[in-house]
């Protein structure tokens, strides 16, 4: 058997768009479309793609059926005697063609990095429902470090609004603080998965001796990587029993010197629940 490490290699997925009456779009329709858009002309369009002249014409005539309208025309007369051209309509299908098959290509990189992922390994009934959370989060452009997803174990009313307890790998649980009316139009309840966000800011790293805030959640951990600048240090804390996860905190570079925190270092921290922000990205 070979010892030899295998190379990774980066996948490429291909886009293609069909109607019910077979092929649309792919990969070479759109080269044949932009080759058209550059050369006025069907003939050297086919040369450049490359496709036989029939199989360049048979493309057009079957993208033009199949959009209903034209996509491609012939134009006639003119200084270079005419030639054939992409419609208005054909340019938006090529633009919005290449704008999806650059998300799809971006996801398919991100899903790949995430086959790893030990927290997924160890749920296979949640590991579709991971991956489609990727791609909706991919949506999602937010400065938050701290983004964790998992079900909702508990839901308990207090006087400051309704604590929402979120599950992520490894059973530990983190919380968001809502209203009512966010509970109703989410449609939140025990078993729904949702996603969280937090600003690092929203951390809080607790000495010793210190008693866990009123209505806080506090988790144990292990500081696993600090970066230090010149007037706050980043740190990243795994937290107890959830390797799979690190938590974002940020504190000043006099409280993490004073603290005597480094890497490797206990430590307990807090997040406020009423600056966790929660999504739900599925209804299922």
């Amino acid at each position: 058997m070979s010892t030899r490490r295998s190379i990774p290699h980066r996948w490429i997925g291909r886009l293609a768009v069909e109607t019910e009456f077979g092929a649309f779009l792919g990969d070479v329709r759109i080269r044949l479309l932009e080759a058209i858009e550059r050369h006025g002309s069907l003939t050297r369009a086919a040369k450049a793609v490359p496709l036989s002249y029939k199989a360049a014409w048979d493309a057009v005539e079957a993208m033009n059926a199949a959009a209903g309208e034209a996509v491609v025309e012939r134009v006639t007369g003119g200084r270079h005697g005419g030639g054939t051209t992409v419609t208005p309509y054909g340019a938006r299908l090529v633009a919005m063609y290449r704008a999806i098959e650059r998300d799809y290509q971006e996801a398919l990189a991100q899903i790949a990095e995430q086959l790893g992922d030990p927290s997924i390994r160890e749920d296979r009934n949640g590991d579709e429902w991971r991956f489609r959370e990727a791609l909706r989060e991919r949506l999602l452009r937010t400065s938050a470090r701290n983004r964790f997803s998992g079900p909702i174990a508990a839901m308990i009313e207090g006087p400051s609004g309704i604590d929402v307890r979120i599950r992520i790998a490894g059973g530990v649980e983190l919380s968001s603080l809502v209203t009512r009316a966010s509970v109703e139009s989410l449609d939140l309840r025990i078993g729904a998965r949702v996603s969280v966000f937090f600003k690092a800011a929203s951390v809080r790293i607790l000495a010793d001796g210190d008693a866990c805030p009123a209505d806080y959640r506090c988790l144990a951990g292990t500081v696993t990587a600090i970066r230090e600048g010149p007037a706050h240090a980043d740190l990243e804390i795994t937290p107890t029993g959830c390797a799979a996860e690190t938590i974002a905190a940020m504190v000043a570079c006099e409280t993490l010197q004073g603290g005597g925190l480094q890497v490797g270092s206990a430590c307990r921290v807090a997040v406020d629940p009423s600056t966790v922000i929660l999504v739900r990205l599925d209804r299922s």
